[in-house]
């Protein structure tokens, strides 16, 4: 669980030098998924102030001067954190705040956002999203079966057709504006939960997968595997070979590919 609103900077597998920006309460998990290889645990139902815009942009300020003076370097801010960016009432206006920032401070940075796509219908997300140097946005299944048991939604009606519809029109939107980058990302993991068997790996759901992949045509997908600690013991990290061989399949479609194993 993130302990702060700014934290790291942290060194990341794909985004380098990471500064963390955490739009939710510290200690408490704030999410519409409730994922079960979650970093941050299950969400509890325990209740907490979202911290306020003025707060966050204050706080990034205060560590972009220190970091400034110490001639520290930053690949890229971060929006992640105990749950759900996009759930931020002012979410538009802190990334907002934090071009700005990230303008005056450390100008050759990205901004970068990691997000449930569970927002992507909401216009002021999307404008948000499409500020940005980069939106990752989930999709860990095209089998909305897979999706609801993989990543627990709030709203027992989302579906995997949904998201896939959402990323569609996001893309299709950034490419009528001609600003935007569209990132999918997509975990790859076997195991068990609650005696049901929970595996997005199989030729099915490879199938499935390509075909939403190759209807979004996002610019870039990003496959990765269980790194940290899951709230269960009953997940299992898949290999980088397997993983090697779903990145020649998405090369196969035209779509630039990064693997994190």
């Amino acid at each position: 669980m993130i302990r702060s609103t700014i934290y790291g900077p942290i060194q990341s597998r794909r985004l380098g030098r990471s500064l963390g920006i955490n739009l939710m309460p510290e200690h408490v998990k704030v999410c519409s998924f409730d994922c079960l290889y979650c970093e941050c645990g299950f969400l509890t139902g325990e209740k907490a102030a979202i911290p306020s815009r003025f707060f966050i942009v204050s706080e990034l300020e205060k560590q972009l001067r220190l970091f400034s003076e110490k001639q520290e370097t930053i690949d890229s801010f971060t929006f992640s954190g105990n749950g759900e960016a996009t759930l931020h009432p002012d979410f538009e206006a802190i990334i907002d705040d934090t071009i700005r920032l990230r303008d005056q401070y450390f100008p050759s940075s990205r901004i970068t956002v990691l997000s449930n796509s569970t927002r992507i219908f909401d216009s002021s997300v999307r404008r948000a999203l499409q500020k940005v140097d980069e939106a990752v946005l989930k999709l860990d299944s095209a089998i909305t079966s897979t999706m609801q048991l993989l990543d627990q939604p709030n709203d027992k009606s989302f579906s995997s057709e949904k998201i896939i519809e959402g990323l569609t029109m996001f893309r299709e939107q950034i490419e009528k504006d001609g600003h935007g980058k569209l990132t999918i990302q997509t975990i790859l993991l076997r195991g068990s939960y609650q005696e049901k068997m929970v595996d997005n790996t199989s030729a099915i759901e490879q199938k499935a997968w390509l075909k939403a992949i190759e209807s979004i045509r996002p610019h870039s997908v990003m496959l990765y595997a269980l790194d940290r600690p899951a709230p269960i013991e009953t997940l299992e990290k898949v290999s980088m070979e397997e993983m090697i061989l779903w990145k020649e399949k998405v090369s196969e479609l035209g779509i630039n590919v990064v693997v994190a194993g």
